[in-house]
């Protein structure tokens, strides 16, 4: 009898882990590396975009995260395939002098060039912004274009493309207090206005925004900060002015997010569901989420991407391209590129209350 109770038990308990892992994969379609060997030890923040022929990635990848020799790095999908990684970049200032490369952030001009944006600078506060275009998808890049002083262009997450032709680049310093801006082109990155920032920097430290559009019109933003919450803030003018910026009803392990106004009008956010412990301002970057809304403020648990104790599951980076999926590429562990493409339409999520992602 105990034989049958013990094989009962094992058998519910394989089918409860059976059941956890078809859940945590339903909608996704591709689940791989966009590399499995490079010149380099460590890469993160990753950014990617569609072009007329297919997707193209960049992140920073070099011996660590501020030594001078990170660069940019690209890869493109070609015939399903990802080449082999490419620098395209570096922080080489002249003979005697390197700085690290950080946040890449590629965006495409409807019927134009590949825009790359990334910063220079031997630490954050210090940064610089350059821009590479490229007229061939990614195939060959121009030499870098530094910004206006000041400017640094989209700081992690992708540019918004406005009805009124302007181009706004979600941002954010890092010196006196976390706070977010942003920086306005009507030009693809000629001209360039800034509003802002929204936030003191003092009750509330958030950078690396996320811009969202709702069907009446609003814009919102999501932010990474160090208040145990995504940050998130409204504008009903067109970004002209923005509401206080309040804690979401959603965790943040000060890690960086991103998130995407989807065709349908459904909002699709990707983050780690990470709240830190006590009263810690950082948590650990595991595991890693995505949730969906109807209105961007009632959140539904839609995946789990990783969940592994192993951290560094971080800085996602998410489009939804002209056949109407999903992509996201994130840091895996540090060591690699995560790519994941899915099928939103056959996600099924349950509501997140109390900051609980939903069993």
């Amino acid at each position: 009898m105990k034989y049958i109770r013990l094989s009962f038990v094992l058998l519910v308990a394989w089918a409860t882990i059976t059941t956890s892992k078809a859940q945590k994969k339903e909608g996704i379609l591709t689940d791989e590396f966009i590399f499995e060997q490079a010149p380099f030890p460590e890469s993160h923040a990753s950014t990617i975009a569609e072009t007329p022929v297919g997707l193209v990635t960049a992140w920073f990848g070099g011996t660590k995260e501020r030594n001078p020799d990170v660069g940019i790095w690209v890869s493109r999908s070609v015939s399903g395939k990802w080449t082999a990684p490419v620098e395209v970049s570096n922080g080489i200032v002249n003979d005697t002098l390197r700085y690290a490369c950080w946040n890449p952030v590629l965006y495409q001009i409807p019927k134009g060039d590949l825009l790359l944006f990334y910063k220079v600078g031997p630490n954050v506060p210090k940064w610089k912004g350059f821009m590479l275009t490229s007229k061939d998808n990614g195939k060959s890049w121009s030499k870098p274009h530094a910004l206006p002083e000041g400017f640094l262009g989209p700081i992690k997450n992708k540019p918004v493309l406005l009805s009124n032709g302007e181009l706004w680049c979600p941002s954010s310093m890092e010196g006196d207090g976390w706070k977010v801006h942003f920086e306005v082109t009507s030009d693809f990155g000629k001209t360039w206005r800034k509003v802002g920032p929204i936030n003191d920097g003092k009750l509330v430290n958030a950078i690396q925004p996320s811009l969202l559009l709702h069907r009446n019109g609003d814009l919102q933003i999501l932010c990474r900060s160090q208040n145990r919450s995504i940050m998130e803030s409204w504008s009903t003018d067109k970004g002209k002015t923005w509401s206080k910026m309040q804690a979401s009803n959603l965790p943040n392990n000060n890690s960086g997010t991103d998130a995407v106004t989807l065709r349908d009008g459904r909002q699709l956010l990707v983050y780690n569901h990470v709240k830190p412990p006590g009263l810690e301002k950082k948590g650990p970057r595991t595991p890693l989420n995505v949730a969906i809304s109807n209105d961007g403020k009632n959140w539904e648990g839609a995946l789990v991407l990783e969940d592994s104790p192993i951290s560094q599951y971080s800085y996602p980076s998410v489009i939804q391209t002209a056949d109407g999926m999903v992509h996201v590429v994130y840091t895996w562990r540090r060591e690699r590129i995560k790519y994941v493409k899915i099928d939103p339409s056959k996600l099924k999520s349950k509501p997140i209350l109390n900051e609980q992602w939903p069993n």
